[in-house]
C-alpha cells in the first residue's frame, strides 16, 4: 500500500494547490473572464505546461503503452510523429489568431465566435451540442484512468471504482474553487511530473529487466515478438488515417479555450517549439515500454494477457461474440505500465512514478472547465441567463456544471468497457478531427456560410455514431477481429484485436 499512498499524498497535493489559486485570485470575486480564463493572463511558462499537459490525457500515458503493448512501436508513429509537427503548426496558424479575436472582441469560446462569424444562434447552439457531446469521452477516459492506476498500483486494495471516484472528487474540487487559474497551475505542477516520470519510468524499468538493448534483440529472434519492432500490424490505410487526427488538437474546445488565456502573442513562441520534445519526452517511454512489456514472463497479470490474445488469434472465428469479448477485456493493456512499475521499481519509487502516471490521467480537468464555460457562455449567457441573473450567478452556474458533469462521467466510466486508446480515438480525436474544417473556414475562408457549417457539423455527428455501428454490423471473424492468424509477420495483418479502429 506504500505506493497508493503516495498517490494519496500526490492527490492532496494538487487539491491543495486548486483551493490555493482560488485565494490567490481573491476567492471573492466572481467574474466570468476571471474564473473561465484565469482573466487572460497566464505568462508562458504556466501557459506551455497547462496547454501541453491538459492535451496529454490517460491516452498518453496509460493508452499509449496499452495500444503499444496490442500493436507494437507503430503506436508512436500512429499518434506521436503526426502530432509533433501537425499541433504546433496548428497552434501557429489558428491559435494565435484565436487568441487575437478573443482579445479583441470578448471570445471566450469557439461557439461564441462562430456565432458571430456566421451570424448563426441557433446553428451555433447545435455546434455547441455536438462539441459537447464529443468532449464527454475525452472527459470519462480520465475517472477511467484513476481508478485503473489506484486499483493496479496498490495490487487490488483499492478497487477501480473508489479509484476513479477519488480522482473525479479531486479533480471536480480544484476545478470548483480555482477554475482556470486553478487548473493551470495544477496542470504545469503535473506536466513537469509526469515528463519527469518518463525518463525516470526507462530508467528504473529498463534496468529491471535488463537493459533494453536486450530486450529488443529477445524480441527480434521470436517470430512471435519481432511484427511488434515493424509496422506489420498496422495497415498502410489505417496508418495513413491517423495522420489526420493530430487536427483535432486545435477543435478541442480546452485546447481553444486555453489559447485564449496568454498574456502575449509570444507566450505561442515558446509552446511551438518546446511541445515536439515534450511530446518526445513522453511519449518515446510509454511506447517503447509498453512494447517491451510483451518479453516478461514473471508478471502473471501480463502472461494471462498474453494468453488471451493467443486463445483469440486461434480460436477466434470459433468463439461466440460474448466469449470475443471476454477474450478482449482480458487481454486488453491499458494497466501494463503499471505492472511493470510494481514488478521492477522500489515500493516508494513505485508511488513516485504512479504519481506522475496520475498527473498525466487528471488532465480531465480543463476538459471539465471548458464544458462547463461552454455551457455558461454558449447557453446560459446567450439566452439571456446572464443579463437576468448577473455574471456572480454565471459563475456559479458553471460550478454547478462542473458537479453534475463529474458525476455522470464517473458513472459512465463504471460502465464502460473499451479501452482508453479505443475510447479516445473512436469519438473524441475522430470527431473533432471531422470539426477542424470549422475552424479553417471561419478564419480563413470569407465565402464560408452558416449552412455550410451546420453541414459539417452534422455531418461529423453522424460519421462518429455511424462508424461503430457498422462495425458492429460486420459478421466476426478471427482475421477480421484483428487477431492474426499466424504468429509469422503478414502484409494482411491489421492491428490486434484490442485496436476496434481497425476492425
Amino acid at each position: 500500500m506504500i505506493p497508493a499512498a503516495i498517490v494519496f499524498l500526490y492527490l492532496a497535493v494538487v487539491l491543495y494547490i486548486g483551493v490555493f489559486a482560488y485565494r490567490r485570485s481573491g476567492g471573492h470575486r466572481e467574474e466570468a473572464e476571471d474564473y473561465f480564463l484565469a482573466g487572460r493572463s497566464l505568462g508562458s511558462f504556466v501557459f506551455l505546461f497547462s496547454l501541453f499537459g491538459s492535451h496529454m490525457t490517460a491516452f498518453a500515458i496509460l493508452g499509449s503503452s496499452g495500444h503499444a503493448f496490442s500493436n507494437g512501436i507503430v503506436t508512436y508513429g500512429l499518434m506521436a510523429s503526426s502530432s509533433a509537427i501537425v499541433v504546433p503548426l496548428t497552434l501557429y496558424l489558428f491559435g494565435t489568431r484565436l487568441w487575437a479575436l478573443g482579445k479583441r472582441f470578448g471570445f471566450m469560446t469557439q461557439v461564441q465566435m462562430f456565432r458571430d462569424r456566421w451570424e448563426c444562434s441557433h446553428i451555433g447552439s447545435v455546434i455547441f451540442a455536438v462539441q459537447a457531446a464529443l468532449l464527454v469521452p475525452y472527459i470519462i477516459i480520465g475517472v477511467m484512468g484513476g481508478g485503473v492506476t489506484l486499483e493496479s498500483i496498490s495490487g487490488g486494495a483499492v478497487p477501480f471504482w473508489f479509484g476513479g471516484l477519488l480522482v473525479a472528487l479531486v479533480v471536480m474540487g480544484y476545478v470548483f474553487f480555482g477554475g482556470m487559474r486553478g487548473t493551470a497551475w495544477v496542470n504545469t505542477f503535473q506536466t513537469l511530473l509526469f515528463l519527469a516520470f518518463g525518463s525516470a519510468a526507462m530508467a528504473v524499468i529498463g534496468s529491471g529487466m535488463g537493459g533494453f538493448g536486450a530486450a529488443v534483440q529477445s524480441m527480434l529472434g521470436s517470430p512471435q515478438l519481432e511484427p511488434l519492432l515493424t509496422r506489420a500490424r498496422v495497415s498502410p490505410r489505417v496508418f495513413f488515417s491517423y495522420t489526420f487526427i493530430p487536427l483535432s488538437g486545435i477543435a478541442f474546445p480546452h485546447i481553444a479555450i486555453f489559447c485564449l488565456t496568454a498574456r502575449r502573442l509570444a507566450s505561442f513562441k515558446r509552446t511551438i517549439a518546446l511541445y515536439p520534445l515534450c511530446l518526445l519526452a513522453i511519449w518515446l517511454p510509454s511506447v517503447f515500454l509498453g512494447v517491451a512489456a510483451n518479453r516478461v514472463q514473471d508478471i502473471p497479470e501480463i502472461r494471462a494477457k498474453q494468453e488471451a490474445r493467443r486463445q483469440l488469434a486461434a480460436e477466434g472465428a470459433r468463439l461466440s461474440p460474448e466469449a470475443r469479448e471476454r477474450l478482449r477485456v482480458e487481454m486488453a493493456g491499458d494497466d501494463v505500465m503499471l505492472l511493470l512499475l510494481r514488478r521492477y521499481a522500489p515500493l516508494w519509487l513505485a508511488g513516485v512514478l504512479g504519481a506522475g502516471i496520475m498527473a498525466a490521467v487528471m488532465a480531465s480537468d480543463s476538459q471539465i472547465l471548458a464544458l462547463s464555460t461552454m455551457f455558461t457562455e454558449d447557453v446560459f449567457a446567450f439566452y439571456g441567463g446572464k443579463e437576468r441573473y448577473g455574471e456572480a450567478v454565471q459563475v456559479h452556474t458553471g460550478r454547478l456544471f462542473v458537479v453534475l458533469l463529474t458525476v455522470v462521467a464517473y458513472a459512465v466510466a463504471l460502465r464502460a468497457s473499451q479501452s482508453i486508446f479505443d475510447l479516445a480515438v473512436q469519438y473524441a480525436f475522430s470527431g473533432y478531427a471531422a470539426l477542424s474544417p470549422l475552424i479553417a473556414a471561419a478564419l480563413f475562408w470569407k465565402r464560408s456560410t452558416k449552412w455550410g457549417a451546420l453541414a459539417a457539423t452534422v455531418w461529423a455527428a453522424v460519421s462518429v455514431i455511424a462508424t461503430p455501428l457498422r462495425r458492429e454490423g460486420r459478421p466476426s471473424s478471427g482475421r477480421r477481429s484483428g487477431a492474426p492468424s499466424s504468429p509469422a509477420p503478414s502484409a494482411e495483418r491489421r492491428c490486434s484485436a484490442s485496436c476496434r479502429s481497425c476492425r
